[in-house]
């Protein structure tokens, strides 16, 4: 996808930078086969800013994320956090780094580690960055408050994993990432192994965390109402390259790429005040194998809209005329108007959806 950044004014300086990031598996036993996991990925992450990152499985999520936090290494491309490329840093510099990006999982029972105590798990960062809080009573003081802000008591430092609930262990991970008071936190799916009411208790904490500490984030999630409700931004993937980016609102009620549209109608519509039935958008066939990715555009064998230049010619990135920072990678994009009458039921609000409730109205933490 093309670079937005230097052509739209009044853009603000990201605070996370990726230009044409490419990463490349070799399959044993299959020869010279390549699985291309990212091709060309272009995106910005703002300062205090959250980014919903969409797609289906396999499409490249998570590689992209483990490429993010440097536990894979790109082929290509190059990744810059505050005008800085982490991957040509060593020692020291990388070091205090690593500190800035942190991850939570999405399994909040499998990311922890059970013969450790809450408090022992989310103070071990500490004993790499030793200069972050040198002394135990810092330390000590530093815990407590976390506990407090995940909403969980100073006193459940001493439990160990397994007497927490999912939610209550989602909140010591989210804590964990805390520990180091990062700038960017890569959430995958961190609320989809929760029951529903918990969820709305862990997305209202992650909003107000946000709010109050102005980190930003990177929410890789296949539950599109929730990305609705937390993202300020999204990117939407398809085998490996993000098809289009925009406004929460411009990707959601204005798709200008078939793909984005068809994710968008299968979404479950909560509205049950509305009795017309909601338009579906059935895409044909499976998605192609990242061994062997269509010519031209990658998504033109499922697209109803794709004729002959789909197939030989891959296409660019363009910016809508009205919208400047809505991009789609497509030869023949939707008009908006198009896209209304497509998702028409699925552009009403969301309001009954029980996750968007505060968390006052839902008792005490899970």
């Amino acid at each position: 996808m093309s670079d937005t950044t230097a052509t739209v004014p009044h853009l603000p300086v990201p605070l996370l930078d990726v230009r044409d990031l490419t990463k490349n598996f070799h399959v044993p036993g299959r020869g010279n086969n390549v699985l291309c996991a990212l091709d060309k990925i272009n995106l910005h992450v703002g300062r205090g800013e959250t980014l919903g990152l969409v797609g289906e499985s396999g499409c490249g999520k998570s590689t992209l994320a483990r490429t993010l936090l440097m536990l894979e290494r790109p082929d290509e491309g190059t990744i810059r956090f505050e005008g800085t490329d982490p991957f040509a840093l060593t020692g020291k510099e990388l070091l205090a780094w690593r500190r800035r990006v942190q991850m939570v999982f999405q399994d909040p029972f499998a990311s922890l580690n059970a013969r450790m105590t809450a408090g022992e798990i989310i103070s071990e960062p500490w004993a790499t960055h030793t200069t972050l809080y040198p002394s135990k009573k810092e330390r000590a003081a530093r815990l407590r408050e976390l506990l407090e802000i995940v909403g969980l008591r100073p006193s459940d430092a001493g439990k160990s994993p397994q007497e927490f609930s999912g939610g209550q262990r989602q909140r010591i991970g989210i804590a964990r990432a805390l520990a180091l008071n990062p700038d960017v936190i890569v959430l995958d799916e961190p609320v989809s192994a929760l029951d529903l009411s918990v969820q709305a208790q862990v997305l209202n904490l992650l909003n107000d965390l946000q709010q109050r500490l102005g980190v930003a984030y990177i929410f890789i999630s296949h539950d599109l109402s929730v990305v609705r409700h937390v993202a300020d931004r999204v990117a939407v993937m398809y085998l490996g390259r993000i098809i289009e980016t925009g406004t929460t609102e411009q990707v959601f009620d204005r798709p200008r790429h078939p793909y984005t549209a068809a994710l968008m109608s299968a979404s479950p519509h909560l509205d049950v005040s509305n009795s017309t039935p909601r338009k579906r958008i059935v895409l044909e066939g499976e998605m192609p194998s990242p061994l062997d990715p269509p010519s031209g555009c990658r998504f033109r064998t499922r697209c109803w809209k794709a004729q002959d230049i789909c197939a030989t010619d891959a296409p660019p990135a363009a910016a809508s005329t009205d919208e400047p920072l809505h991009v789609a990678e497509c030869h023949f994009p939707l008009m908006p108007e198009t896209a209304v009458q497509l998702l028409a039921p699925a552009a009403r609000s969301n309001d009954s959806d029980p996750r968007l409730h505060t968390i006052t109205d839902l008792g005490a933490p899970c």
